[in-house]
């Protein structure tokens, strides 16, 4: 027999409700993606609380694009993540927007037009030619080249954007990454500018490998370690992916909270919840779990206000 929960409450808010106070109101609502929301943010708490725990945070490239990079900042910055999984997007737009500036747009733009103005169109975010390929190629080449004239001949994705960092300032996530000694692993890094540098580089430097099997020891030492585990995952995709896919060898996340626009109806591991994922053994059967259907640049900021305060608390 199905026992129901507690009865739905109705949320009450007025000009003296602190952020932690509707994050509770909400926890009881009964709201459709309120409770995930609420639920999510409990979980984040007591992972990043908990000091045996091995902390992932995951997330897609292209929210680097948006403001939203400076919450990623910030939760570097904080110390509250061990290591973070992204993919090459996430270090082109934060080499990007160090050195240069996006600007505002829409959805709605002629994109032959942008296209003839030598602008790029990311959503409602315009990337102009000079502030991405040029630039990123300067970059990426000065960079490597540093690092080859100091008899570097091999990197892995770890190292690759922790010499990104020391090159980058203080509003930079892969900065912070750096100077708090947290690994980004980037396990699809020649999808981008990035990597495409990378690639280029070895034409020249033909001696020159990237050791993407260093990533994959460098995780195995972590996890196989880690008494528990646990993951804040921000969109889906090989990011997600890789993140779940190295936490089933020591049975499972304990901790796994994930936020997605995407729909499960279609089998993609972007839509799957957190909890198909117990399945795999990839989130053990007794995880604090949960999936928030959510647009990220929307609501991430509200949750990492809410953190802030929880924590300190």
């Amino acid at each position: 027999m199905i026992e129901p929960g507690r009865p739905v409450k109705d949320i009450e808010i007025d000009s003296n409700t602190s952020i932690e106070k509707i994050f509770e109101e909400l926890s009881q609502s009964g709201g459709f993606e309120s409770v995930n929301l609420s639920d999510g943010l409990d979980i984040l708490t007591k992972m990043i609380s908990d000091e045996q725990c091995l902390k992932f945070v995951s997330f897609v490239g292209a929210i680097v694009s948006t403001g939203l990079r400076g919450i990623i900042k910030n939760m570097i910055k904080n110390k509250w993540f061990d290591v973070g999984i992204t993919t090459c997007g996430a270090l082109d737009h934060d080499i990007a927007r160090h050195f240069s500036q996006y600007k505002e747009g829409s959805f709605s733009m002629d994109d032959s037009e942008l296209a003839n103005q030598n602008i790029h169109r990311l959503g409602n975010i315009l990337v102009p030619m000079d502030s991405y390929g040029p630039l990123i190629e300067e970059k990426m080449q000065s960079f490597l080249e540093e690092e080859y004239q100091n008899g570097v001949r091999e990197m892995t994705t770890v190292e690759i954007c922790k010499m990104i960092g020391k090159h980058l300032g203080d509003d930079s996530f892969l900065f912070w990454a750096n100077k708090n000694d947290i690994s980004i692993v980037v396990p699809g890094i020649m999808d981008g500018a990035v990597g495409s540098q990378i690639w280029l580089f070895t034409q020249k430097h033909h001696d020159f490998k990237l050791n993407i099997i260093g990533d994959a020891n460098l995780l195995s030492g972590l996890i196989f370690k880690a008494k528990k585990s646990g993951a804040f995952m921000i969109g889906g995709g090989i990011s997600k992916h890789h993140t779940l896919w190295w936490n089933q060898y020591r049975e499972g996340l304990d901790y796994a909270f994930y936020i997605t626009t995407a729909q499960e109806f279609d089998g993609s591991l972007s839509g799957a919840l957190v909890k198909e994922a117990i399945s795999w053994g990839k989130v053990t059967q007794k995880a604090m779990q949960a999936t928030l259907h959510a647009e990220v640049t929307t609501i991430l900021p509200f949750i990492y206000a809410a953190l802030i305060s929880k924590l300190k608390n």
